[in-house]
């Protein structure tokens, strides 16, 4: 390949527009991607942090020494964080109140708030790949049309039309097209899986929740079953 055509060649001298163009690009993907490896770390460590939590809560132990156990509530996360709230303010209500509907309701809106918190972490920054997604392809084009527009202009003022006076100004349009390409497509794949799998982990964070929210309902129910007695 000539050296006048090489992609370095072609980038170094392309227009400040474009260059401009690829630089935008550039910075959009390696963002990206840092994104897309931290959120993929944290995705991993919280499905293997559910599976352990489960294992051990439904491995019949007693709910106020599991309490116990638990870490302070900055340092839990998922199913544990949403037990960790749930039950904290079931022990909180106990005490002060006979009406195990109140009880319920204070347990279900402590959940409820934890895990809108655990929305908000395992879909942190997935608006920002979204948006590399969908808005890359256009600014690459952007840089297309600009390029465009320049090998026009060279063709207005050359005194006899080549495809030497015009390549350059497509090859740069056609590098930015392809950077716009390959920052888009890596955003999109993985938007879509991890958006995925944070809405499945979401979803057994809620399952959990009702499923100890109806826990908590038989126990209330065989207090007051004892007590009448």
């Amino acid at each position: 390949m000539n050296d006048s055509m090489s992609i370095p060649h072609l980038i170094m001298s392309a227009s400040t527009v474009v260059q401009l163009v690829m630089l935008l690009l550039t910075v959009g993907s390696i963002l990206s991607w840092v994104v897309i490896f931290q959120r993929t770390f944290v995705m991993r460590r919280a499905r293997r942090a559910h599976q352990i939590f489960e294992e051990r809560f439904w491995s019949g132990v007693d709910l106020n020494e599991l309490y116990r156990e638990t870490p302070a509530e900055q340092e839990t996360q998922g199913a544990e964080h949403v037990f960790r709230a749930g039950f904290r303010e079931f022990n909180r209500l106990l005490p002060k109140t006979r009406s195990p509907q109140s009880i319920l309701d204070g347990v279900q809106r402590s959940m409820r708030v934890a895990w809108s918190r655990e929305e908000e972490r395992l879909t942190l920054h997935l608006v920002f790949l979204a948006t590399v997604a969908s808005a890359s392809p256009y600014i690459g084009l952007f840089g297309t049309v600009w390029g465009i527009m320049g090998s026009f202009q060279s063709l207005s003022m050359a005194q006899q039309a080549t495809l030497a006076t015009v390549a350059p100004w497509i090859a740069e349009a056609l590098i930015a097209t392809a950077m716009g390409l390959f920052a888009a497509i890596p955003a999109v794949i993985f938007y879509n899986r991890l958006s995925a799998e944070s809405g499945r982990l979401l979803g057994k964070y809620e399952d959990f929740a009702e499923e100890f929210h109806s826990i908590l309902h038989r126990n209330l129910q065989g207090r007051t079953e004892t007590a009448t007695a």
